[in-house]
């Protein structure tokens, strides 16, 4: 069987990889071709992306609209890619501005179509559902609540497990905690920016801010292998230490953290430190009001959506800024505090809930087997014919 895979951002190169690893395992000799990053290449034995996803991640209404001839030659490549390689199923990694319109071009084409970390409908642009219906064949979800909220709309979706889960763990087992310098024994203050450029420019000089106002403090940003020193640098985290594609190590071996709201969030939880989230794009108090209510859940961040409660405090929009950020990190500094045991016992409750099913290999086992499925029934059909 051949296999396209289409991730736009570093969490679904990364998750992305596991599962071309584990379809593997289980059949042999397939065939990959993606959009994506160092994580597929390395899974697909060296195989070069179509597009790399860092050429591919663009955060925000206004970002995308400055780009829009290069999405335009992006979905176009991704097009004559998925004609040149002939695959038998296309999936799909969140992203879904650009994915969904792969499934569409792709369904058309009699390509069954599957979505692995499927789009937040719950949160966002629920119509999107319709498309879903039309176009693809199956979703598998990594969120446990979702089996339900897509229930309740007709749509039937598998959760297979959380991807992190096993990540973070693994990492955990295998690696040690950022090292403390001997002239620098402060505690660690974890700096998480997020992965793509936008959330670099709108969140690191928050972040930077709050970590001035905590010199007991020693930040650490953590930085993704994609972008440049001089985009950290630039935006507010120059004379900051920097740690180079280890996310994982720098949460791990961290007191507390600043975390742009993704995936990130729930990684940090999962190494049960103690986090506020941010997420700052323009910052308007008017955009806020106008967007909020369009989002259909009560918090953003997936530790409190997971856990159904908030766990982590939410600075979104015009509330992050660095005082009413201070305000909610301070207390969290203090080992004994009432915050800091509140965030314990939701984390508790978040990984309770999550379970602990190999995401990769469910959803693996599950896809192989409907494929060979759709090849049988389309196999009968030719005899037929």
């Amino acid at each position: 069987m051949k296999y396209f895979f289409s991730a736009g951002e570093a969490s679904g190169d990364l998750h992305a990889g596991e599962l071309i690893k584990a379809i593997a395992g289980i059949d042999p000799d397939a065939g990959f071709a993606f959009l994506g990053g160092d994580c597929m290449t390395a899974a697909a034995g060296g195989i070069s992306p179509v597009i790399h996803y860092r050429d591919m991640a663009y955060m925000g209404f206004c970002e995308v609209i400055r780009h829009l001839p290069d999405v335009g030659r992006n979905l176009r490549r991704a097009r004559e890619a998925i004609d040149s390689f002939a695959p038998d199923a296309l999936v799909l990694v969140d992203y879904p501005s650009f994915n969904l319109r792969l499934a569409r071009y792709a369904a058309s084409r009699g390509i069954a179509v599957y979505y692995y970390i499927s789009p937040k409908l719950w949160a966002w642009k629920s119509w999107r559902l319709k498309a879903i219906r039309r176009d693809v064949r199956r979703v598998f979800s990594i969120l446990p609540f979702e089996e339900e909220w897509f229930a309740a709309r007709g749509y039937k979706v598998d959760y297979v497990g959380n991807p992190s889960v096993e990540e973070v763990d693994r990492r955990i087992a295998a690696t040690r905690p950022l090292e403390v310098p001997e002239d620098d024994p402060r505690p660690v203050l974890a700096l998480i920016p997020g992965s793509r450029k936008g959330e670099v420019r709108c969140n690191l000089p928050i972040m930077a801010e709050v970590a001035r106002r905590h010199p007991e403090m020693r930040p650490v940003i953590a930085a993704a292998p994609a972008l440049p020193a001089e985009i950290y640098n630039r935006w507010g985290g120059a004379g900051i230490e920097k740690v180079v594609g280890a996310t994982l190590d720098v949460m791990r071996g961290a007191h507390a953290a600043l975390v742009t709201s993704g995936t990130a969030t729930l990684e940090c939880a999962l190494c049960s430190t103690p986090q506020v989230v941010l997420y700052r794009s323009g910052g308007s108090k008017i955009l806020y009001k106008l967007f909020r209510p369009l989002i259909k859940v009560p918090w953003v961040s997936l530790p409190n959506l997971i856990a159904g409660r908030e766990v982590i405090p939410e600075m979104l929009m015009y509330r992050c800024t660095p005082d009413l950020v201070d305000a909610e990190l301070t207390p969290l500094l203090d080992i004994g505090s009432a915050s800091r045991r509140a965030q314990a016992e939701g984390y508790a409750a978040m990984r309770s809930r999550l379970g602990s099913r190999p995401a990769a290999d469910t959803a693996a086992g599950m896809l192989v087997d409907d494929l060979r499925r759709v090849a049988h029934a389309n196999g009968l059909r030719g005899v037929e014919a």
